[in-house]
């Protein structure tokens, strides 16, 4: 079976956006957009958005999206990976644009997509508790919403948001007019990564789904670990081959270190770690299951988690430094494997 990652319409895809990030989204422009006020570039979140196309590619077409799949924004989640590059792509793209579809909500979808699609609408959705395991923080009464969400991806800045909360039938997807809550960015371990926490207190929600999200909460959780592992498999591999070309120009004893057998296993173990995560993403995207994501979750976050180790181990000195990236990728790497659950949970 082809890998959906490797059809020459995603390869296109993958061209396009790496060489878009080559020139816009290097090292110092990654720091740059990290001190930024939204927290990302927001010219190259634009350019992304109305040259590729990337936030509207899991949109369908009817509204205002390309109609694509997982496999073209796992695709895209990997090559910002490799750059680190801070985007609401997963935040806005990927969770507002899959809940707001799984919610069957064909007026909420006409009014909303289109903006996310265009990437002009940057959404936002509470659902973590303080844990970290994603079940709904907040609870849903007559009085309206009421709880403390953790862990919102790019929450504080959000021109919609929305909301998982628990109800009386179980679960449902709420949406909020942002001017009804409180919200503040967290300091997060990862940098590149923008987190806050939205408190409601009785906060007036109108509700989206029919009859109960419980199911397409677990279907919503599946896509965003998916598209998570994306960007780690991405990343690893980057922090793989920045490891290679150091060891390649660092001499000792008259040699390049990366001639050394000692250094030469370590990086082919963490080769060998980054193409089982390779496996486990092609095997998450081709069969779906519950299973075959919770792997993914795994593999992906414990290959990842040693790229970014055997970086700074192997770099030495440099890279415990904060102009070097090597921090950053690990610092990426332990702030993912957290991101809906635990993989060890």
């Amino acid at each position: 079976m082809t890998d959906p990652m490797e059809t020459e319409e995603a390869l296109a895809l993958r061209d396009a956006v790496r060489s878009l990030l080559a020139r816009r989204s290097g090292p110092e422009a990654v720091r740059a957009a990290i001190g930024s006020p939204p927290g990302y570039d927001d010219k190259l979140w634009s350019t992304l958005c109305e040259q590729i196309g990337v936030a509207a590619l899991a949109i369908p077409e009817c509204h205002g999206g390309a109609g694509a799949g997982l496999a073209e924004v796992c695709v895209v989640q990997a090559e910002l990976g490799r750059t680190l590059t801070p985007s609401p792509m997963l935040g806005s793209a990927v969770l507002c644009g899959e809940a707001l579809l799984l919610a069957g909500n064909d007026e909420a979808c006409e009014r909303l997509l289109p903006g996310i699609a265009a990437g002009t609408t940057v959404a936002a959705l509470a659902w973590s508790d303080v844990d970290g395991r994603w079940t709904p923080a907040v609870t849903a009464s007559a009085a309206g919403l009421d709880g403390r969400a953790c862990y919102v991806l790019d929450g504080d800045t959000a021109d919609v948001l929305l909301a998982v909360a628990r109800t009386d039938d179980g679960t449902g997807l709420f949406e909020v007019p942002v001017a009804g809550v409180r919200r503040e960015r967290v300091t997060a371990v990862d940098p590149t990564r923008r987190l806050a926490t939205v408190e409601f207190a009785a906060t007036p929600a109108r509700r989206l789904d029919f009859g109960g999200f419980t199911g397409p909460l677990r279907k919503l959780r599946d896509t965003a670990v998916v598209a998570v592992a994306a960007e780690q498999v991405g990343a690893a591999a980057r922090a793989l081959e920045l490891t290679v070309e150091y060891t390649k120009q660092r001499r000792q004893f008259g040699r390049p270190i990366g001639s050394f057998q000692a250094l030469k296993h370590r990086m082919a173990d963490v080769h060998v770690h980054v193409e089982a995560a390779r496996s486990a993403l092609y095997a998450a995207l081709t069969e779906g299951d519950a299973e075959a994501v919770m792997t993914a979750k795994v593999v992906c976050s414990e290959a990842f988690s040693h790229a970014a180790a055997e970086m700074i181990q192997l770099h030495g000195g440099i890279a415990i430094t904060w102009e070097h990236d090597a921090h950053l990728y690990f610092k990426r790497a332990h702030g993912t494997a957290l991101l809906f659950g635990d993989p060890g949970s």
